[in-house]
């Protein structure tokens, strides 16, 4: 990832902690070697910062012959370490102290056993842990590991290289190569140097410095040192005891560690530095799964069965009392899918399940808000993002039943003008009785030869006659003109009810779809800007 870098004003608590935050939100995303290396890392840098940070601890690394015991012992002014010349004669590392009081602690983490305090010695290297360290290519694997542990661990790295292995690819691909953050705690020593004409040296040293160049480590000291006759020695010697004066060089390791760490989690996560994912959501996505997902969830059905219980209860409370009990004996259609319309369902609807073109259109729009959401997220992170959308299918079902059940569509609720239509038509069936009772009052007496009663009339017509058949008429005009309302109200409730549903199932899309995938897609961005906290330098 290409990045314009500036001084970093970021500390290296804040690095650390960065680089541990990072590699938990990694986790199950990235690599799991590259995301346990990056939490080694960190709890490795906790350890090391809580020790001493009065001593600096110096390796000396090296290919089998390239004289690191020699160098060892010009330094130290001692004969501790066994000198060979073809075969390894250093098996376990052991370590020199200038003033070595209360470095114990720190070399018992190093697991350093045997340690030896330079009596005498110049004061200018007081503090200094040196380390001889077993040879890199021993044909002995436990010196080979016992060399990557301590190559990881140690605050200051001094290759000492010999003429006729500076360019071994072993060594540059293994070890200088991997560690190109570390090139303010690296010291390159080509020793050996008194075997090679002056032309030679000069000539090696420009080799070296290229090869160094194209490990990413130009920049790095590179010393021309002979052990045996003390060339370099002392320019080496200034040179650590500069940098152990300072007392920073274990910091500037871990910040190193940090940032090697950070740029291989960056490199496992293919990050391109083309910017940060835009983290807002898709309205269209959101809006293609609102629609599948209403579909799935039977809303349309439920909303004609809003506009159908409404005509339904509107008939039962408006309609003509000679007939309106017949429609009692009709199911009730929102009651027949176990809903009441009143919002407090809580168990499971009888709507019937997502047909298979229903559920193969949730799928796609499912699919589609992970494609659109994991847009500009790179590979591997954007099949998390993709994963998180498809989380819980399985609960989505349950989930849209559970949303419409509960869906407050207000059917419930009797509009008042029922009461008074409903009165109305008791009260024109009661004068249509009182029409019939008359009509047939006069019947009785005229078929028993009674006198013939007064009958008032309105016109030609009989007032017994006008109350029956003007009640009749009377009442299924009511009716009529009440269900032609019903219908026109029933398709208000029914747009209402829409509007509900849609908004309780786009809710439980937002849950179980779309929020998850944009939680991803934070959790992305907020890895990024951990990794570039880790990074700086």
């Amino acid at each position: 990832m290409k990045v314009l870098r500036r001084k970093s004003t970021i500390s290296l608590d804040e690095r650390l902690t960065a680089l541990a935050a990072a590699a938990d939100l990694a986790e199950d995303r990235l690599d799991d070697a590259v995301v346990e290396q990056a939490r080694e890392v960190a709890d490795r840098a906790g350890a090391r910062a809580a020790l001493s940070a009065e001593h600096t601890v110096a390796a000396l690394a090296g290919a089998t012959g390239s004289g690191k015991s020699s160098l060892f012992n010009a330094l130290s002014g001692t004969e501790l370490a066994t000198v060979g010349v073809t075969r390894p004669t250093t098996a376990t590392a052991q370590a020199a102290g200038w003033d070595p009081e209360g470095s114990g602690p720190l070399l018992d983490w190093l697991e350093v056993p045997r340690r030896h305090a330079v009596e005498g010695g110049d004061s200018g290297l007081d503090g200094l842990i040196l380390l001889d360290l077993p040879d890199h290519d021993s044909f002995e694997l436990a010196h080979r590991v016992e060399v990557d542990r301590l190559v990881a661990v140690v605050d200051l790295l001094v290759w000492v290289l010999d003429p006729q292995k500076y360019a071994d690819a072993a060594v540059h691909e293994r070890y200088l190569r991997p560690l190109a953050r570390h090139k303010d705690v690296m010291v390159v020593v080509l020793n050996q140097v008194d075997r090679l004409p002056e032309k030679a040296v000069a000539q090696c040293l420009n080799d070296l410095r290229g090869l160094l160049a194209e490990d990413g480590l130009s920049g790095v000291p590179v010393l021309a040192v002979s052990a045996r006759t003390g060339q370099g020695v002392p320019e080496l010697h200034k040179m650590l005891a500069d940098k152990v004066s300072r007392r920073q060089a274990w910091a500037a390791r871990l910040a190193a560690d940090a940032s090697t760490a950070a740029d291989a989690l960056a490199e496992a996560a293919h990050l391109s530095g083309e910017g940060e994912a835009k983290t807002g959501k898709q309205p269209d996505l959101a809006g293609q799964l609102t629609l599948a997902l209403s579909a799935a969830a039977g809303v349309p059905l439920v909303v004609d069965a809003v506009a159908k219980a409404h005509r339904h209860r509107a008939v039962v409370a408006t309609g003509w009392p000679l007939t309106r009990w017949v429609r009692r004996f009709r199911p009730d259609p929102l009651r027949r899918l176990r809903l009441g319309g009143d919002g407090g369902g809580a168990g499971r609807t009888s709507l019937p399940a997502a047909s298979p073109v229903q559920r193969s259109g949730v799928d796609v729009a499912v699919r589609e808000v992970g494609v659109g959401a994991a847009k500009g997220v790179p590979e591997p992170w954007a099949r998390a993002v993709r994963e998180a959308a498809r989380a819980n299918n399985d609960r989505l079902a349950g989930a849209l039943d559970q949303a419409v059940a509960s869906a407050s569509l207000g059917a419930a609720k009797r509009p008042r003008w029922w009461s008074v239509v409903g009165f109305l038509q008791w009260l024109v069936f009661a004068t249509m009785a009182v029409g019939a009772l008359w009509l047939l009052l006069l019947f009785v007496v005229s078929y028993l030869k009674l006198p013939d009663l007064p009958t008032a009339k309105i016109g030609e017509i009989p007032w017994p006659t006008a109350l029956l058949i003007g009640g009749a008429v009377v009442g299924v005009v009511i009716a009529l003109l009440s269900r032609a309302a019903a219908w026109l109200a029933g398709r208000r409730r029914a747009r209402k009810a829409n509007k509900v549903l849609r908004a309780a199932v786009a809710d439980v899309g937002e849950r179980l779809v779309l929020a998850p995938a944009q939680d991803e897609r934070v959790r992305f961005t907020d890895f990024m800007g951990r990794v570039e906290k880790a990074r700086s330098t």
